[in-house]
């Protein structure tokens, strides 16, 4: 089972539909969602405690949704990024390594250092820089990606 943990909630219908194409897809390889959780209003740059205080929430909020067994995959600038082969390959070896892997996307000012703590993995997914809802499509598309890899089938040429 596959989840993608989100901090905060898509409006973008474009990019829903996306997100409800590549959850279709995956179902050929895994079970696979999306669970969004409530973001908390995102407070200025100026009042920087309060950002902390904002991260520890959200961060609370997505380990409530997290068992002891699962495996944590964080998305995360400070994370490790692979090439679409080696993630592929990952991918496999974590699921044999857990029956449950839950990527995590937090929200808006990043991971709170509780979820960072718990994070088994943190993955950069790139040097550019995404919205948090072009980043759901993202994972998602590489998922999907690494698993038609390890099937060996056409679609990453």
């Amino acid at each position: 089972m596959i989840t993608i943990l989100c901090i905060g909630k898509s409006k973008d219908r474009g990019l829903k539909d996306l997100e409800k194409e590549y959850l279709k897809r995956l179902q050929a390889f895994d079970r696979a969602e999306v669970l969004e959780l409530k973001d908390e209003p995102t407070p200025p740059d100026d009042r920087p405690r309060e950002q902390v205080q904002t991260k520890d929430r959200e961060a609370a909020r997505a380990l409530e949704k997290i068992r002891p067994d699962d495996l944590v995959i964080l998305l995360d600038l400070h994370g490790t990024g692979w090439s679409s082969e080696a993630f592929s390959a990952r991918l496999a070896s974590w699921r044999l390594r857990a029956r449950h892997l839950v990527f995590v996307i937090a929200g808006s000012l990043g991971p709170g250092q509780a979820l960072l703590d718990r994070a088994d993995i943190r993955w950069k997914l790139s040097d550019l820089t995404f919205t948090h809802l072009m980043t759901r499509v993202l994972v998602l598309e590489q998922i999907y990606r690494a698993f038609m890899i390890d099937a060996g089938r056409a679609y990453h040429k």
